[in-house]
């Protein structure tokens, strides 16, 4: 189907679009680009519409505030990805016979290029960034989308069957989405979202649709170390690639002993040593085996080795931000899960770091993360919803000492940043890596990682 078949499908049809927002703005442009007429449903008032009048001005019908979802029976419904298929007025219209979908489920239906589409718990941006920087190497057109950067339903025009789309995918843009991308990477699977979700197996579930509907023609990368993968392995009809940072694999990659490597049917190769990939951390290990196991075909071992040597890595992501008399402050923002954290906090062996934690709580144990934190963790300064919960977590991990491992809680973001700067000394390092989500105090961890880096780089 094109663009175009798509939207004449939908001549005559009452459209809601759920939630104005980054994905679903240029929807509705592209809607009313066709002579469409949608109803744009958001739960905010029109006082906090920045760009109201030009909706207006449209003609657009705004059904706004705490009641935006009654009455919802439009044939046609666009949910925003925050607001789950389970809500039960979505589910409602769905058993009335209202389509719902989204602006990414309609791109996989409509793209005319080849699909690589990335989730997991952790690690889904950086992976699907170095995916698209080796295809850019390699001398492929290449649309990056999804999570990650801007809605690519509007740029399907621009595309031809030579190029490669790829998706950064959420538990919440998958949930109940029909989707077939020709190659699909799941990095791992751990507790995340449970604020949101009704139970874990409703995240895995989640996770699981980014496969459902592959066929032998598409291939599926997972990990070899993750254990609800194990499972993935035996449900999917696609073909199965694997990475490892502790095992050979028979397809895909591996890294044992320091040394990365490719595996064709048991044929193994040496690709090059993990340690001159430019990014620190076993975790962009993981996340270079999965950009190569998706890749291996399509691109040339020159092209990886060449990414993994100069590629900077994603802002927010253990970026360093500032030197300052001999304390490095790094940025990791991003680290929005505890699991995420504790790969952060495992990229500095020689130093202790100074760890700024704490954010929105989603529900999810802090067990493992207090057990890391008191092995490598200097001093902890915590603050946001989870700031109680991250201590107490700490407190119970056998073997803490209160004398070496200070605990401090603030309220306020840039106190507690603040605090933490003024205890480091030279050569320590200073990092903020919350293992929570940002949404207790910032819009999301791309504003909160901007907020510390502007703290940061004020220090005097």
């Amino acid at each position: 189907m094109t663009l175009d078949e798509y939207f004449g499908s939908l001549s005559g049809k009452s459209i809601a679009v759920v939630g104005y927002g980054v994905s679903n703005i240029p929807l509705v442009k592209l809607l009313l680009e066709r002579g469409l007429e949608p109803t744009v449903r958001d739960k905010r008032e029109e006082r906090d519409f920045e760009d109201f009048a030009p909706l207006s001005a449209a003609g657009v019908k705004l059904v706004l505030g705490a009641g935006y979802l009654d009455d919802l029976t439009e044939d046609v419904i666009f949910r925003t990805p925050g607001l789950h298929p389970f809500t039960p007025e979505l589910r409602r219209a769905s058993e009335r016979g209202s389509i719902v979908t989204s602006e990414m489920e309609v791109f996989f239906a409509v793209c005319p290029c080849k699909t690589i589409a990335v989730t997991g718990s952790d690690g889904k941006t950086t992976t699907t960034t170095i995916i698209s920087e080796l295809l850019k190497e390699a001398g492929y057109t290449v649309f990056l989308g999804g999570n990650i950067g801007a809605p690519l339903l509007s740029r399907v025009p621009e595309m031809s069957p030579s190029d490669f789309a790829v998706l950064e995918l959420s538990s919440f843009q998958l949930h109940s989405m029909v989707c077939r991308p020709d190659i699909a990477v799941i990095t791992n699977v751990s507790p995340n979202h449970l604020d949101v979700h009704p139970d874990f197996e409703d995240y895995v579930g989640a996770k699981r649709s980014i496969f459902l509907n592959q066929d032998a023609s598409c291939r599926l990368v997972l990990n070899a170390d993750d254990e609800h993968c194990a499972r993935f392995a035996e449900e999917t009809r696609a073909e199965v690639r694997l990475f490892s940072n502790t095992h050979s694999v028979p397809s895909g990659a591996f890294c044992l002993e320091e040394v990365m490597y490719s595996a064709r049917n048991y044929e193994v190769n040496e690709l090059m040593p993990a340690a001159v990939i430019l990014i620190p951390g076993r975790h962009n290990i993981d996340n270079y085996l999965a950009a190569y196991a998706a890749l291996d075909g399509y691109i040339p071992d020159s092209a990886f080795r060449h990414v993994a040597r100069t590629f900077p890595g994603v802002p927010h992501r253990i970026e360093l931000v500032r030197s300052l008399r001999g304390v490095r402050y790094y940025n990791d923002s991003i680290a929005s899960s505890p699991t995420r954290t504790i790969a952060g906090l495992r990229c500095f062996t020689k130093v202790k770091p100074i760890l700024i934690a704490g954010g929105h709580d989603k529900h999810i144990p802090f067990d493992a993360l207090g057990t890391e934190i008191v092995e490598r963790v200097k001093a902890l300064y915590l603050t946001g919803e989870t700031a109680e919960r991250i201590k107490q977590a700490v407190l119970d991990t056998p073997g803490y000492n209160r004398l070496t491992l200070p605990i401090y809680v603030i309220d306020d973001f840039t106190e507690t940043v603040l605090a933490a700067s003024k205890s480091a000394k030279d050569g320590d390092i200073v990092i903020l890596s919350p293992a929570c989500s940002s949404f207790d105090k910032f819009k999301n961890f791309m504003q909160r990682g901007e907020c510390f880096r502007k703290i940061v780089q004020e220090l005097e």
